[in-house]
């Protein structure tokens, strides 16, 4: 794995052995990241089900703000941690070992991009995402990777579906704010 744009372009990330963790291949990392490119500058980020952090990292990488890592994973949290010191960003970031369902459904922080990566065939992304609509800034993004196959709601609260993109055996939901009528999404 490594670091696809920004600041810190082509850094090698670590990532934890075993079946427990499945990182995001790097073509559906570019796809996601040109979906959201847009979104990124000065955006405060929630990375659920972190892993490894790729995701986050990627977005302080190409403009985010700030992003909280979260897992139930010391382990992960750990490597998350080694990633973004290896990365020059941890002044820009904020871990937190804490269950994913949890962590959403007590926070008290707004985030404009929200990362869910959960392990596949858990449910998680359903039970994560009607406490996350309450969470999401009116700028907000949640972006969902998920095993094929798997249809989600067309919007949780305020949140909408966008568009659902196919890439092998992994799908990925983008849920979007609505906008005004006058603003044009690009996708």
């Amino acid at each position: 794995m490594r670091v696809i744009t920004g600041s810190a372009k082509g850094r090698r990330l670590k990532t934890l052995e075993g079946t427990e963790v499945r990182p995001t291949s790097d073509m559906v990392k570019e796809a996601i990241f040109s979906v959201i490119r847009f979104d990124l500058d000065g955006a405060n980020v929630l990375d659920l089900f972190c892993g490894s952090g790729q995701l986050g990292i990627e977005a302080l990488s190409g403009g985010a703000k700030s992003c909280r890592f979260v897992d139930c994973s010391r382990s992960s949290l750990d490597c998350t941690r080694e990633n973004i010191a290896h990365c020059g960003l941890i002044k820009y970031a904020t871990l937190t070992l804490s269950d994913g369902v949890d962590f959403i459904r007590n926070a008290r922080l707004n985030f404009d991009i929200l990362f869910l990566d959960p392990p596949y065939n858990k449910g998680l992304i359903e039970q994560v995402l009607p406490f996350a609509a309450g969470k999401i800034s009116d700028r907000g993004i949640a972006v969902c990777e998920h095993e094929r196959g798997l249809i989600l709601p067309e919007g949780f609260g305020k949140l909408q579906k966008a568009k659902t993109y196919r890439y092998g055996k992994t799908e990925v939901t983008v849920y979007r704010m609505p906008v005004n009528e006058d603003e044009e999404v690009i996708l």
